[in-house]
C-alpha cells in the first residue's frame, strides 16, 4: 500500500490510499480510501508508517488514566455544594466516588472498582486504592448520614432559590431485586412490569420544578397512601417547612393521607381514581357535562374538584380498546381455524383460554364469548364498551387549597407538574442512572444505594441545565 497524490486541475490534489496488485503480466492499482480530508501531519505519519519508518520501535504504546470525565463531574459536584456536604475524609471521598460513578458508569460496586482502574480517581479525588468492601462501607455511611446530608443540601438549595418552595411534589415507584434476601424485599404492585420478582418501594420528594430533595425506601408491599405520613415528617421535622401544599398522584392521598395532612395543618393536591369519579357521578356531586377541554371547578363540602377532558387522550384510549378487540377477533379466528383443521382439538378449551385473555386485558363486560358447535363466537357488548369509554380522557384533580391561595387553573397545572417527578424516576430507573436491579441485601446498603442515586440525579439534572443553556 502507498499514499498517492493525484493532481485535480484547479482544485487541491486528491490524496488517496492505494494498493498495487498483479493481474497476469500487468501491474495495476486500486484505491482503498480517500484521505483528502485528513490533516497533512496525519497523512505524513501514515506515509512514514507505510515506508516502515516505525518498524524499529519496540516500546509498547501506553495510555494514562482517563481524566476528563471524572474531573468534569467532580467540578459540578463541587459547585452544587455536594462535595462540601459529603466532607473530605477518606470515607466521604468514597461516598463521592459512588455518586460520580453512578452518573458515569452505573453497575455494581465490584464493577465500579474495575472502572476506577482506568480513570484518574487518585488525581481528581485524592483517593487511594480501594476495593468493593470499601464501597459497601461507603453505602453504610451514606445511609447513616442521609438525613443530615439532605438538610445541608436543602439549606444550600434555599440559598440558591432565595425563598422556600410552597409546593412539593411526591410520587412513588418500585424497583425489582436480584436475589431473595434483601431487607425490604417483598411482593407488591410491580410498576416495573417484572412480575414474580421481589421489589422495594421508593418515594421521591421534589420541589415544584422536580428538583429532588429527599428519597425514602419502603418495603415492597407498602401501599402508596401509607408513605405520605413519612413525607410529612420529612417536610416538618427535617426541613422545617411550616406551611405547604403537598402534591401526590391519584390514589395516594386517600383518607389516611388526608387525615394526616389535616392534622399537620397542610393542604394537598391530588386526583381521583375512576371508581371515585363514578361514585361522585352517581351521587350527583359531579356531572358528565362538566368535562371539557377547559378546566371546570366544582366545590362540595370544602373540597375543590377540577374537571377536565383531554380529547387526545380520549382518542388514544378508544384506539387502544379497538386494538384489543381487533386482536381478540384474530385470536378467535385462529382458534376456529385450528379446531376446523384438527378433529383432535377440544372445542371447550378455546373459550376458556380466551376468557383468561379477556380478563387480563380488562375487556370483561365489553365482549361475550360462547361456543356454538365447535366454533367460538365473539359478540361485542356495545353498552359495556360505551361505559368503558365514558370516562376516556376524563380526570378530576381534587384539592383543599383555598381559592384565594391558588386558582383552579393553578391547582390543575401544579398536579400536571407531577410528570416532572415521573421523569426523574425514568432517569433513575431506566435512563442514565440505572438504580435497578438492586444487588445489595442489608437495609443500610439499600438505603445508601438509593440515596446515592438521588444525589447522582441532582448532578445529572445540573448537567442537563448547563447543556441546555449552552446549546439550547
Amino acid at each position: 500500500m502507498y499514499v498517492a497524490t493525484v493532481p485535480n486541475r484547479s482544485s487541491p490534489p486528491a490524496i488517496l490510499l492505494r494498493e498495487s496488485y498483479r493481474q497476469g503480466p500487468q501491474v495495476k492499482s486500486r484505491t482503498l480510501a480517500n484521505l483528502s480530508p485528513w490533516d497533512p501531519a496525519r497523512i505524513q505519519a501514515l506515509r512514514r508508517a507505510l515506508h516502515g519508518d516505525f518498524d524499529h520501535l519496540t516500546t509498547e504504546p501506553t495510555s494514562g488514566p482517563v481524566f476528563g470525565l471524572l474531573f468534569a463531574l467532580n467540578q459540578i459536584a463541587d459547585q452544587l455544594g455536594l462535595s462540601a456536604a459529603l466532607g473530605h475524609s477518606r470515607l466521604a471521598k468514597l461516598d463521592r466516588f459512588l455518586v460520580l460513578a453512578r452518573v458515569a458508569h452505573q453497575g455494581s460496586r465490584l464493577s465500579a472498582v474495575r472502572w476506577a482502574k482506568d480513570h484518574a480517581v487518585a488525581e481528581v479525588l485524592a483517593l487511594g486504592s480501594f476495593d468493593e468492601d470499601d464501597l459497601y462501607a461507603a453505602l453504610d455511611d451514606l445511609c447513616a448520614r442521609q438525613e443530615k446530608l439532605e438538610q445541608i443540601l436543602y439549606r444550600q438549595y434555599l440559598k440558591r432559590r432565595s425563598s422556600p418552595p410552597a409546593l412539593f411534589l411526591y410520587d412513588i415507584t418500585s424497583s425489582y431485586l436480584e436475589g431473595q434476601h434483601n431487607a425490604f424485599a417483598d411482593y407488591g404492585h410491580p410498576r416495573d412490569g417484572k412480575r414474580g420478582k421481589l421489589q422495594i418501594v421508593i418515594g421521591l420528594l421534589t420541589d415544584d420544578l422536580g428538583e429532588p430533595l429527599a428519597v425514602r425506601v419502603f418495603a415492597g408491599n407498602t401501599g402508596d397512601p401509607v408513605t405520605v405520613v413519612d413525607q410529612i415528617k420529612i417536610l416538618q421535622d427535617q426541613f422545617g417547612v411550616p406551611e405547604l401544599v403537598f402534591v401526590g398522584d391519584r390514589g395516594m392521598v386517600k383518607s389516611k393521607g388526608k387525615q394526616a395532612l389535616q392534622e399537620a395543618g397542610l393542604h394537598y393536591i391530588s386526583a381521583l381514581t375512576d371508581p371515585q369519579i363514578r361514585r361522585l357521578l352517581g351521587e350527583g356531586t359531579l356531572q358528565m357535562g362538566l368535562f371539557s377541554e377547559d378546566v371546570c371547578e366544582v366545590e362540595a363540602e370544602g373540597v375543590r374538584y377540577l374537571l377536565r377532558r383531554n380529547a387526545a387522550e380520549a382518542a388514544r384510549e378508544q384506539h387502544r380498546l379497538e386494538d384489543k378487540l381487533a386482536k381478540l377477533k384474530r385470536k378467535v379466528e385462529q382458534r376456529n381455524a385450528q379446531v376446523e383443521k384438527s378433529r383432535r382439538c377440544q372445542p371447550e378449551a378455546g373459550p376458556r383460554n380466551l376468557r383468561v385473555w379477556v380478563a387480563r386485558h380488562k375487556l370483561t363486560g365489553q365482549v361475550e364469548l360462547r361456543l356454538e358447535g365447535r366454533s367460538v363466537v365473539l359478540e361485542r357488548n356495545q353498552v359495556g364498551i360505551d361505559r368503558a369509554l365514558e370516562l376516556a380522557g376524563c380526570y378530576v384533580v381534587v384539592s383543599d387549597v383555598p381559592k384565594q391561595q391558588l386558582s383552579g387553573q393553578q391547582v390543575h397545572d401544579h398536579y400536571v407538574n407531577l410528570q416532572k417527578v415521573e421523569r426523574d424516576f425514568r432517569q433513575l430507573k431506566t435512563g442514565l442512572l440505572e438504580v435497578r436491579p438492586i444487588w445489595v441485601r442489608k437495609e443500610s446498603r439499600t438505603r445508601g444505594h438509593v440515596f446515592g442515586c438521588m444525589l447522582a440525579l441532582k448532578i445529572s439534572r445540573e448537567m442537563e441545565r448547563r447543556l441546555q443553556a449552552r446549546f439550547g
